[in-house]
Order: C-alpha cells, then sequence, then structure tokens
C-alpha cells in the first residue's frame, strides 16, 4: 500500500459515502463553529479591524472552525497544526507585506507559497493557513498597521480560543476517540 506522509493512501479507491454523524455530533459541529466564528468576530471588532480586514479574517478561522469541528479526527486539525499553520502562516505574510507592501500580486503569491514551505518543514499543515498569510498581505490598513502585533492577536488568540472550545465540544461527543489526537 502506498501512503503519503499523513497516512492517506491517494490510490485507494473509494466505493460509498461516510456515513452521516448523529445529530448530536451536528449539533456539536454546529456550535464549535458558531462560537468560534463570533469569538474571532468580536476579536476583530474590539481591535476595529476595517470591515475588509474583519470579513478576511473571520473567513480564514471559518475554514479552521470546518476542519476542527466538522473534521476532528483529520491531521489537519489537530492543536499542532492549527496553532504552529496559524503562526507559521501570520509571521511569513506580516514580513512579505513589509518587505513588499506595493507590489501585492507578487506578496501575495510569496506569502502563500513560503507558508506552504514553512508548514511542510515544521510538520504543521494546516490549509486556512494559506488564507491568513494572503490576509496579511491584502487585508487592509488596519491589518497592516498591526503589523506583527497580528500575529498574537487576532491569530494567536483565535487560534487557541477555537482549540480551547474544539478540546470542550469535540470531547462531548460519545463513542469517538479523544480530541486532539496528538500535540
Amino acid at each position: 500500500m502506498v501512503e503519503n506522509y499523513h497516512g492517506l493512501n491517494p490510490m485507494k479507491k473509494r466505493h460509498s459515502l461516510p456515513t452521516r454523524p448523529s445529530h448530536f455530533e451536528t449539533f456539536i459541529a454546529w456550535l464549535g463553529c458558531f462560537l468560534g466564528i463570533s469569538t474571532i468576530a468580536l476579536l476583530a471588532q474590539i481591535q476595529e479591524l476595517d470591515q475588509q480586514g474583519s470579513l478576511f479574517l473571520t473567513g480564514s478561522f471559518g475554514a479552521t472552525a470546518v476542519l476542527i469541528f466538522g473534521l476532528p479526527d483529520s491531521p489537519y486539525a489537530q492543536p499542532r497544526n492549527v496553532l504552529g499553520g496559524q503562526i507559521i502562516a501570520a509571521l511569513i505574510g506580516v514580513t512579505i507585506h513589509k518587505i513588499m507592501p506595493d507590489i501585492v500580486w507578487l506578496a501575495s503569491a510569496l506569502a502563500v507559497s513560503t507558508t506552504v514551505v514553512g508548514m511542510h518543514y515544521f510538520r504543521m499543515i494546516h490549509p486556512p493557513g494559506g488564507a491568513t498569510a494572503l490576509i496579511a498581505v491584502i487585508g487592509g490598513s488596519k491589518v497592516h498597521g498591526l503589523g506583527y502585533a497580528f500575529v498574537f492577536t487576532p491569530v494567536l488568540t483565535g487560534a487557541v480560543l477555537m482549540i480551547v472550545m474544539a478540546i470542550a465540544l469535540n470531547n462531548l461527543r460519545p463513542n469517538r476517540p479523544r480530541y486532539p489526537h496528538y500535540w
């Protein structure tokens, strides 16, 4: 069997859809997404981010919420990946923007592609991190004005809050492996 480094076999054919989660599991996923996104949106509002920066930021964490509450068994949903991937992305995105603030198309491409390299290098792949790196480049004047503070709040703070909520809510699900699977 050929497996990639995530333990998945890309050659294996699937013959049926996965089973539908229970109503309770679906409710927990909904509740986690609702609480996580409302918290991130409130953080953005408290920081007085402009509408564009706030919209983009909640978009990035929206994808994180889908992973950690909708697919909590995924390697991309584990705290190491969520926290590390978001921080790597924010650091790289802010740095690239500071180096080349006026060449948005190039800074955007460099921020996302370099983030992928960083996440691979540290084994902290978290796909929403690509959006976080992009937000640091295109997020608007309020996001740019935060500079490296963007890494700590809203990104680090948001990621920690989402992980805490995921630990609390995902472990309410009966007959499921404990969340997280690893740190």
